[in-house]
């Protein structure tokens, strides 16, 4: 299999909330205000140390997008997703861009965000919320 190369970031760090796992920087994030089925997700214009999953499309509340699922390289957990494509001219600036589901990653200050049911939405990709 080889040895795994891990990229190392430094300053305000959201992690893998299993393994630790550098994921993205603070000053990367682009929107905190989406959703998905486990509650709040941030909008990162980059991460790290993720493998992508295969493209599909998926009818979100804001319309249809392809997108692929990311996983953490270290501990295969799935934390969130990659637009690949909009399919709606208003949501073309989402292409090429990350969510990571909050309840999927430890905070910069070390925090982990849990479940909260009561903000529990039906679909994935709510930005107007």
């Amino acid at each position: 299999m080889g040895r795994l190369y891990l990229i190392n970031l430094e300053g305000r760090i959201y992690s893998c909330k299993h393994c630790q796992t550098h994921l993205a920087l603070y000053e990367d994030i682009v929107s905190k205000s989406f959703h998905c089925r486990h509650g709040k997700a941030y909008l990162f214009s980059k991460v790290v140390n993720v493998t992508l999953g295969e493209k599909e499309e998926r009818l979100m509340l804001t319309g249809y997008h392809t997108v692929a699922d990311i996983f953490c390289v270290s501990c295969g957990s799935i934390v969130g997703w990659k637009y690949e494509a909009a399919h709606d001219k208003g949501q073309k600036y989402k292409e090429g861009k990350f969510i990571l589901e909050r309840f999927k990653v430890s905070g910069p200050d070390g925090s982990h965000y849990w479940i909260n049911h009561e903000s529990q939405v039906g679909g994935s990709d709510a930005d107007d919320a």
